[in-house]
């Protein structure tokens, strides 16, 4: 099952965006730590293709600090990206962040010629959060929930650095659809556009093969690391729920609260620090993907040509 959510408001700041880029200096994209390529929306690179851009993998306290290092070097090596690692405990957000796209811009500063940054992210990538810590007061608008701002705000952080908020974008189609279940599991993707037994489902299939350690001991099933990775995720789901008490009657196992302990415990950093993907398994999905949308795309093609010869012999 393909995960969608575009809703109105972010059509229109899609519009926004492709406004406002032209006189924009440096586009910051937040990204969520865990997810570092699944949360990197490729409309956002699309239309800002053109402008230096500083990738902000921010949550990394919740994120596993080894694959961060790896992302890390994944997106340095990009043309005109730079990218760093946050958290909700950096003292100084702001002198890293202006420093940063002072080195992208280095021709931008001073009254004359003030630094024009647009910031952006997927929802809930904690990038309202870190504009508040940046500014020092609550200018933007916080929750644990997809979609909480909604237009666009203007922030100066320095006489000469001017920021533009924006609200959470997704994209109008997921073409990776581990993306679409992870973006879902982080909470980026609004609960009415997906099933929670499904996105805990194969939120539990990745961790039993890479974090199998934190399932055991968050939810002590007595299994063993080894054991748990041999598991299908819903024998796997049903464990955890006998375990936690997320019981019917007659002895059945409530998957769907189940599911939403699962999902609570991984938003919540009970698991520990997790990422739910390295830079060689995203090119992976990425390219598997592409070649899957591109079959969708020639068949439709087909289509199409079929359809013509018909409609011109009437």
């Amino acid at each position: 099952m393909a995960i969608q959510w575009f809703p109105g408001h972010m059509h229109l700041t899609r519009k926004a965006i492709a406004e406002r880029v032209k006189e924009i200096d440096v586009v910051i994209e937040v990204l969520d730590a865990r997810l570092p390529g699944s949360s990197a929306n490729p409309l956002l690179q699309e239309l800002t293709d053109h402008k230096p851009r500083l990738k902000v993998l921010n949550k990394q306290d919740l994120a596993d600090p080894e694959r961060t290092l790896l992302w890390l070097d994944w997106y340095n090596a990009q043309s005109q990206t730079r990218a760093i690692a946050l958290d909700a405990s950096e003292p100084a957000p702001t002198r890293r962040l202006i420093e940063q796209c002072k080195l992208l811009a280095p021709q931008r500063g001073g009254m004359a010629k003030p630094m024009r940054v647009l910031i952006c992210g997927v929802p809930n990538a904690g990038k309202s959060t870190l504009i508040n810590s940046m500014s020092g007061k609550k200018q933007a608008k916080t929750g644990d929930e997809a979609g909480i701002t909604k237009l666009e705000q203007r922030i100066v952080l320095a006489d000469d650095f001017y920021l533009w908020d924006t609200p959470g974008m997704l994209w109008p189609r997921i073409i990776v659809e581990q993306s679409g279940y992870n973006l879902a599991a982080s909470g980026a993707v609004g609960r009415n556009a997906y099933d929670e037994e499904l996105v805990a489902l194969e939120l539990l299939s990745y961790l039993q093969k890479s974090y199998g350690a934190r399932l055991e001991a968050r939810y002590k099933l007595g299994l063993g690391e080894q054991r748990i990775a041999q598991l299908h995720d819903d024998e796997l789901l049903e464990a955890i729920g006998r375990k936690r008490g997320a019981m019917m009657g007659g002895g059945r196992v409530n998957v769907q609260k189940a599911a939403e302990l699962v999902l609570t415990d991984f938003r919540a950093h009970n698991l520990g620090c997790i990422t739910l993907e390295t830079p060689a398994e995203f090119e992976q999905w990425l390219a598997a993907g592409q070649a899957r949308d591109a079959e969708r795309q020639a068949r439709k093609d087909a289509m199409k040509a079929r359809k013509k010869p018909a409609r011109e012999a009437r």
